[in-house]
């Protein structure tokens, strides 16, 4: 399945109050899933398959780098936990890196949101308005995510340009 993404990820250290009025809002609350998402060696754009007790997917993504709101083309294959989809990759492409997150799941309407708890990179909020049908529109979904950034008061100086996965790898480094 393909889609258009518009997302936000930020560093936050208010997400209880995120919390809070993301249930004043009466958000479908999903759970918390415990996710490790291995990201493996592509060409172009990022392929990870994420798996979870809630979520699990292969996912391909295109998005750029942007500082901001950011669009991500993105297609998905569900994949059943325990299958042995993992090691098929790992031996065809080789592991660029593993994230292991804490992640509350809520959504209202088309906007997913995440509450996350990033091993060794600490805690984050995403914003992701989603169009599975093409009708929504990318101007809609910029506004969702701009709506939402301003409600949980989320300022530029706590944008998050890039993934966890090149967070994680950035700090291998040092």
């Amino acid at each position: 399945m393909q889609h258009l993404n518009i997302e936000i990820k930020a560093k936050t250290g208010n997400q209880n109050q995120i919390r809070e009025k993301l249930t004043s809002l009466g958000a479908e609350f999903k759970g918390t899933d415990f996710q490790t998402d291995t990201y493996f060696n592509v060409n172009s754009g990022r392929l990870k398959l994420r798996e979870g007790n809630i979520e699990n997917h292969l996912i391909y993504y295109q998005r750029d780098n942007n500082f901001g709101l950011k669009q991500s083309d993105v297609i998905l294959f569900k994949s059943e936990s325990n299958s042995n989809l993992k090691e098929i990759l790992k031996n065809a492409l080789g592991i660029k890196v593993e994230v292991r997150k804490q992640r509350e799941i809520y959504f209202i309407d088309n906007v997913k949101f995440h509450i996350d708890q990033v091993d060794s990179l600490g805690a984050f909020v995403e914003i992701e308005a989603i169009d599975i049908s093409g009708q929504i529109g990318k101007e809609k979904l910029y506004e969702q995510c701009n709506y939402y950034l301003n409600l949980f008061g989320i300022s530029e100086k706590d944008f998050v340009s890039v993934s966890y996965s090149d967070l994680i790898l950035e700090n291998n480094k040092t």
